[in-house]
């Protein structure tokens, strides 16, 4: 990839502003471009190592598959599901992750980095 060109996120770039993000690292749904863009971000310093495996779309559906290893030294599996409207934007992505131990471990960082920022009833 040339340094001039800049490639587009798979789904950060076109949420919409009310977009819902769900995950298995999250009690609960979090609603808003801003926030959801602070979780990837957050999500992303734990990864020591992430390795795209799969992407396709079907109709309005994107499917995104990837391994990570994160900083902690666990191995996490994860699929991303992305809904699009007709023009494009996102309305709500799922992202759903194993194993369970790495869930927790990822779930445990997020909260400590993101308490204080996001409601805590949403930190498992």
């Amino acid at each position: 990839m040339s340094s001039t060109h800049q490639e587009r996120h798979p789904f950060l770039d076109d949420l919409t502003a009310e977009a819902e993000l769900i995950s298995s690292v999250l009690r609960g749904p979090v609603i808003g471009r801003d926030e959801i863009r602070r979780v990837v971000d957050a999500v992303g310093t734990f990864y020591a190592e992430q390795t795209p495996t799969f992407m396709e779309s079907v109709g309005s559906r994107t499917l995104l598959e990837y391994e990570a290893l994160l900083t902690s030294g666990e191995r996490l599996n994860a699929a991303v599901i992305i809904d699009r409207h007709p023009d494009g934007s996102i309305p709500r992505v799922s992202v759903h992750m194993a194993p369970v131990h790495a869930v927790v471990s990822l779930a445990g960082h997020l909260k400590s980095a993101l308490s204080g920022q996001l409601p805590e009833q949403l930190f498992l």
